[in-house]
């Protein structure tokens, strides 16, 4: 163990994804080792069980969501636990895929072929309105986790089209790798999920990706390094070590001659268990994986701004707390700012920018309000 390290073995967390790739890569490419940790990374089945298993200490850390972290601390999910976000793990990565029987009917509906770009959320009305009408159950999308940025992104997407996401549609919550079993099963019509799990139905033949993520939001951060508030103020240099070791695995990632070598390791039944054609060619889609290039991996207090906004716009938090306080105690820039300086890698000197510089939505379609019942919600946009 070196001398300025707290801890030397640490138990990482991870869900089958793409976007595991850095913590995965750290530790195939002996990142983690040359920093002097000694870790194992659990492959876990739900992002409940991340959080949950992160909060009691049985992990270290983890890859999380980046809402997550947000929602604990503020204590409206059900662990009331203060994290943070060290730093960001990769930006975009996920997409709205279409059931093909859903497909078909919006495209019988249009009266010809749908086209080839992304799919405006307004098709899917002559769907909505014929079950409505005809008493059928409504249409069954689902997201990842209540506190994601597939359930902001899926929310946003049907607004804009004029469809309300809590009363015309039914939405669900279904982990990452049981989405295409949903899918294949019709027990659901379509979800917004993390990569191989797109490409995957597309490869089955059971689905078609409507709208990929990054056509929402350019570099929508995607995951984070998420750990507890206590553990990172008792493991400083341990968290350091932690994230120079990330930040170095990312750079790889970024590199496309590395993509088919992170494939094969992904494929792995010890961690993503899909084939490893699938997972290449997701990485292969121009800007849609983002690990480290234009600084991606730099926690924005602005992207902690965005969540929290989109939790009250949906009725998860109110804007009566201090949203810009939860930020601040969450995003951590400062002990991303101490590793990268180890590495002599330049960070911005502001935690903000302003809004819609991050190529977010600066302001959401209004084309469904939320319900007046929520606060403030229609200034929290």
């Amino acid at each position: 163990m070196k001398a300025d390290l707290e801890r030397s073995k640490l138990n990482l967390g991870i869900i089958p994804l793409v976007d595991c790739a850095p913590i995965v890569l750290a530790e195939e490419l002996g990142a983690f080792e040359r920093r002097g940790l000694e870790v194992d990374v659990r492959r876990e089945a739900s992002w409940a069980t991340i959080r949950d298993k992160v909060a009691v200490g049985v992990l270290d850390a983890a890859q999380m969501l980046a809402p997550m972290p947000l929602a604990t601390t503020l204590g409206i999910d059900s662990v009331n636990v203060p994290m943070i976000a060290a730093m960001t793990l990769d930006l975009n990565g996920n997409a709205i895929t279409l059931s093909e029987a859903l497909w078909r009917e919006i495209g019988d509906a249009a009266s010809g072929a749908l086209p080839d770009g992304p799919l405006d959320s307004r098709a899917l009305l002559p769907a909505v309105r014929a079950r409505a009408a005809s008493g059928r159950p409504p249409l069954a999308l689902a997201s990842v986790f209540p506190y994601s940025s597939h359930n902001y992104l899926l929310r946003m997407w049907l607004a804009a089209g004029g469809i309300d996401p809590d009363r015309d549609v039914r939405l669900s919550v279904v982990p990452p790798p049981h989405m295409i079993a949903h899918l294949s099963g019709g027990v659901i019509d379509g979800y917004c999920v993390g990569e191989p799990w797109n490409q995957q139905a597309v490869s089955m033949g059971i689905g078609r990706i409507a709208v990929a993520g990054c056509d929402l939001w350019p570099a929508m951060p995607e995951k984070v390094l998420g750990t507890t508030e206590a553990w990172a103020r008792r493991h400083p240099e341990t968290l350091a070590a932690l994230v120079g070791a990330l930040i170095e695995a990312c750079a790889w990632l970024d590199e496309p001659a590395n993509h088919a070598e992170a494939a094969r390791v992904l494929a792995s039944p010890r961690y993503v268990n899909a084939p490893a054609e699938v997972i290449a060619r997701s990485l292969a889609l121009p800007g849609f994986h983002i690990f480290h290039r234009n600084g991606a991996n730099f926690p924005w207090r602005s992207h902690a701004d965005w969540f929290l906004a989109q939790m009250v716009r949906w009725g998860q938090a109110s804007a009566g707390c201090d949203l810009r306080a939860v930020a601040d105690r969450v995003f951590r820039p400062d002990l991303f700012r101490a590793a990268a300086a180890a590495l002599g890698i330049a960070c911005p000197t502001e935690d903000r920018k302003p809004e819609g510089a991050h190529g977010e939505p600066a302001a959401p379609s209004r084309a469904v309000d939320p319900p007046a019942t929520r606060p403030n919600a229609s200034n929290a946009q």
